[in-house]
């Protein structure tokens, strides 16, 4: 009976030994995992290893445990009914629920929660010559719930998995909480990230009204001044029409051809310095147009619609400036065309992107039918609204301002007093 007792108790620890290591294992963190690999720990290597195949690491350790607590629960009722007779199936039933559940299961896996990543260290290496024993039982059980997830439809594709891979960054990246500007700041960045698949070159472009743009046509020196004045490096020329974009000069190259020219203009021919236009559709993804950016290794595009009609254009500089927010000097305001009221609202342009308000102030006024705040009140009013009509939207107030024939220029924007409020149904007064 003493080997009996001694058997099942070494059969207990075994099981603690497989719960815990099966808790270790899947929570032990990846990414320091990863930092200790690139560093030389090969137990880590092993760890980051037995990660790449997780259904064959559960099922080896749930193969182990099964069969260490089906061995012990049968020891213990064999050796209970010698001593207790029939009563002895009860009285086993009842200890080795209570052994199993306090030392095989709590006690091991609470440790291994609480020491993740040192007790996955510690288990790896004895867990992988375990799982290459398991192997043909082991495949073979996988192959069969496989089998059986694809009848009940619930196989996970690479689209899922890359989804779900996704969202579970996004919500580390919201774990990352605080109110300090570095701290928000960073929160920001990782999220512009993620959302490069998402956005469309024409959220982000400059408008063409905004655009310098200078007429082919005009004499040298004219066309030498007008770049001069600009603050800009690259500036696209025009032929006849503003839509004709016929080439991008820039101002390096202008500067290069004057000195070899000794400031001369009068033999100075522009269009042969300017280089050709590159338009791109408006619907291209930043990721996309980022990813152009650096094959083509090109600064400056320009962004046309279905019709090919010159809508602005987008540089590199944008879209960085999208993923770390506008570089401003000391004298800048932090959203331009925001300025903020004594009531608590804010006088905003109606040019100002969703975006850039959202990212700003914490809001989250949805940015999917319209891309700015004019856009917005336009879409959710159903008409183009008069100077004086107020509307509340997502629990914000808009008060119509200014406006220049069907065009909303400025809007007063009162944020919800209360960052609970629930939204409530369009109201016009």
């Amino acid at each position: 009976m003493i080997e009996i007792g001694l058997a099942i108790f070494v059969l207990l620890v075994l099981s603690g030994f497989f719960s815990g290591a099966e808790t270790a294992l899947t929570a032990a963190s990846k990414h320091v995992m990863h930092q200790l690999e690139q560093s030389g720990d090969k137990r880590a290597g092993i760890v980051n290893a037995l990660h790449e195949d997780k259904e064959r690491l559960i099922g080896a350790i749930l193969l182990g445990n099964n069969l260490v607590n089906i061995l012990a629960s049968a020891l213990a009722t064999s050796l209970l009914i010698k001593l207790f007779g029939d009563n002895g199936v009860v009285y086993a039933t009842i200890a080795m629920t209570l052994l199993v559940l306090i030392f095989s299961e709590i006690l091991p896996k609470t440790y291994a929660i609480r020491n993740a990543n040192s007790m996955a260290l510690a288990v790896a290496p004895i867990i992988k010559p375990i799982i290459s024993i398991f192997a043909p039982v082991t495949l073979g059980i996988n192959a069969i719930v496989r089998q059986l997830l694809r009848m009940l439809g619930a196989g996970k594709s690479a689209d899922e998995s890359r989804e779900a891979a996704e969202e579970e960054l996004r919500g580390a990246i919201e774990l990352h909480d605080g109110d300090e500007p570095a701290v928000k700041q960073e929160r920001d960045m990782l999220r512009s990230v993620l959302e490069l698949t998402e956005v469309q070159v024409e959220e982000i472009m400059t408008h063409r009204r905004n655009v310098v743009a200078v007429d082919a046509n005009l004499p040298a020196d004219e066309i030498v001044r007008q770049v001069l004045e600009s603050p800009y490096t690259r500036i696209p020329l025009w032929r006849d029409d503003s839509d004709n974009i016929v080439g991008v000069l820039h101002a390096k190259a202008l500067l290069r051809e004057l000195m070899r020219l000794k400031g001369e203009t009068t033999e100075l021919d522009i269009m042969s310095i300017t280089a050709e236009p590159w338009f791109i559709p408006e619907q291209t993804m930043l990721l996309d147009q980022l990813q152009a950016f650096r094959d083509r290794r090109e600064h400056f595009a320009l962004v046309v619609d279905e019709y090919g009609s010159n809508m602005g254009v987008v540089t590199l500089e944008d879209i960085i400036e999208e993923i770390v927010g506008d570089i401003d000097d000391e004298h800048d305001v932090q959203v331009v065309g925001v300025t903020s009221q004594a009531d608590g609202s804010y006088l905003v342009e109606g040019s100002v992107t969703l975006r850039d308000l959202n990212r700003e102030y914490e809001w989250d006024l949805p940015d999917e039918e319209a891309a700015t705040i004019a856009g917005l009140v336009l879409h959710e009013s159903r008409r183009i609204p008069e100077v004086g009509q107020s509307f509340m939207f997502h629990a914000f107030r808009f008060d119509i301002v200014g406006r220049q024939r069907n065009q909303i220029t400025r809007i007063r924007v009162t944020p919800p007093a209360d960052e609970n409020a629930v939204p409530v149904e369009p109201d016009e007064s």
